[in-house]
């Protein structure tokens, strides 16, 4: 059994104030894998006071050299790699080659994207000739408050601590309590890299707990959230009443748009895309929308497809998906597929219980469901599970209202030959972002959505950014 009850505070791994030990367990065996302390006000308080003492003196830490700091955490990154991945895949369930080739290596790829993106940013210029001797400068908002998620736990913190070390704040992480240990182990970084003191603090805890303490605390100027829509909510109304800065990225319920002229691959493609992560992605494309010509032929190729799909324990090397997180999941996308059954859909592979040959972990059979209807429970709820809709449509327009009827607005994706008709649609889609025939967003780009998505924008410039407040100043020449 793993021990990690410590959390970093002020440079140092310090014990919590009060035992209140938290059982991670592996979903791939329903058993324990590491214990760790949750927090509680005075942990919490601790961290906020080490992040407000370090603040002055890292905001005006020239940026080359925070620059240099987050190379350092990069090259303990490489160094350790091998142990993220095993962290990773204990932890939440992600196959251990799924680990280390997708999960693990979001550390390099984003702190890489944002050292780029560094370069390209401007962090002051004069307002010109309209307003002579005005100057807008760019400077940290303050201390922040970071809560990442279990699913991509090394995605989402690294796409909140780089940016904000570089911006020149000073931080409280909070991870996911069912995904802490990699976020234990990215302190370690940090703490190797020689950041000073102060600058970058971890406590452990529930959204109940720290997460609400960090959110109501008068100390924090901004609180940057991944998570589901409701808990993004109950966020924004607690730091209502501090008037910090909220940076919300939420739930999907992303549509594949196929037209005919794409062909079967892009149908084999789309499943293939969903059951990544075995469905645990907020911007997975769980709505398949098939032109009417495509639709009979892409049903029994999403079939193939599913059934192909294999499932097993993280631990073992493959191309299988693995587990999801826990047993509260479990259960609601068991109850999600029953619901589909119940409501008419059709049930091409997949369905309740575990999957052959599995008698226990949280392992989901990989199912598939064609003609659902709008405004069934699958095709509006986010499932986060390997569970795809299909839907036929039979005009553009009617495929764009299908697309856009939901409360969520994140990803959508669209496969065409028709290069005028992907602009189209990439133009009406209600979306933070729209993906083309599988080609993935260039570097840069950032990531975030609409609606019950969240408004955050995460990644390259942009990302920096969420974490800068501008100041006008007159008389400056």
């Amino acid at each position: 059994m793993i021990e990690k009850r410590a959390f970093y505070i002020g440079g140092q791994w310090v014990c919590p104030a009060a035992p209140r030990d938290h059982q991670v367990i592996n979903p791939s065996t329903e058993e324990a894998c590491a214990v760790i302390s949750l927090g509680d006000q005075v942990d919490t308080d601790k961290a906020v006071a080490a992040a407000k003492a370090a603040f002055p003196a890292w905001a005006v830490t020239p940026l080359d050299l925070r620059r240099t700091y987050v190379e350092r955490i990069l090259a303990q990154y490489y160094i350790r790699a091998e142990e993220m991945a095993q962290a990773i895949s204990m932890e939440m369930g992600a196959p251990i080659d799924f680990a280390r080739n997708s999960q693990a290596p979001c550390v390099s790829e984003h702190i890489e994207g944002f050292l780029s993106a560094l370069d390209r940013m401007e962090w002051a210029h004069d307002m010109g000739p309209e307003a002579p001797g005005t100057r807008i400068v760019k400077h940290p908002i303050g201390v922040v408050g970071l809560i990442t998620p279990w699913n991509w736990p090394m995605n989402q913190v690294t796409l909140k601590v780089i940016p904000a070390l570089l911006a020149g704040c000073t931080l409280v992480l909070k991870p996911s309590e069912e995904a802490p240990l990699s976020s234990m182990l990215f302190a370690e970084f940090v703490h190797d890299a020689g950041v000073p003191a102060g600058v970058f603090n971890l406590v452990n805890g529930d959204g109940a707990g720290v997460g609400t303490q960090m959110s109501s605390h008068p100390d924090i100027a901004m609180i940057s959230f991944t998570g589901s829509t409701r808990a993004g909510k109950a966020i924004s109304r607690t730091a209502a009443e501090t008037l910090k800065r909220v940076t919300l990225e939420l739930g999907g319920k992303g549509a594949n748009v196929i037209f005919a002229d794409a062909g079967e691959e892009a149908v084999t493609k789309g499943v293939r895309r969903m059951f990544n992560n075995a469905g645990q992605s907020c911007n997975a494309p769980s709505r398949m929308l098939v032109e009417r010509p495509l639709y009979d032929r892409a049903l029994e190729v999403a079939r193939k497809a599913a059934e192909e799909t294999t499932v097993a324990p993280a631990a073992k090397s493959g191309s299988h998906i693995g587990p999801v997180v826990n047993r509260a999941q479990w259960d609601k996308i068991q109850d999600l597929i029953q619901s589909g059954i119940d409501e008419g859909a059709t049930l091409l592979a997949g369905g309740t219980g575990l999957p052959e040959g599995l008698n226990k972990g949280y392992f989901i059979r990989p199912t598939v469901f064609a003609d659902v209807r709008p405004g069934m429970r699958i095709e509006k709820e986010e499932i986060f599970g390997p569970v795809l809709s299909m839907l036929p449509f039979d005009t553009e327009e009617e495929a764009i209202q299908i697309a856009n009827d939901t409360e969520y607005g994140l990803t959508n994706y669209v496969q065409t030959a028709d290069k005028a008709r992907a602009r189209r649609l990439g133009l009406q889609l209600n979306a933070g972002m729209i993906e083309m025939n599988y080609r993935s967003l260039g570097d840069g780009a950032f990531f975030g959505g609409v609606k019950s998505s969240g408004t955050a924008r995460e990644g390259g410039i942009w990302g920096i950014n969420e974490f800068l407040i501008e100041k006008a100043i007159s008389d400056w020449n």
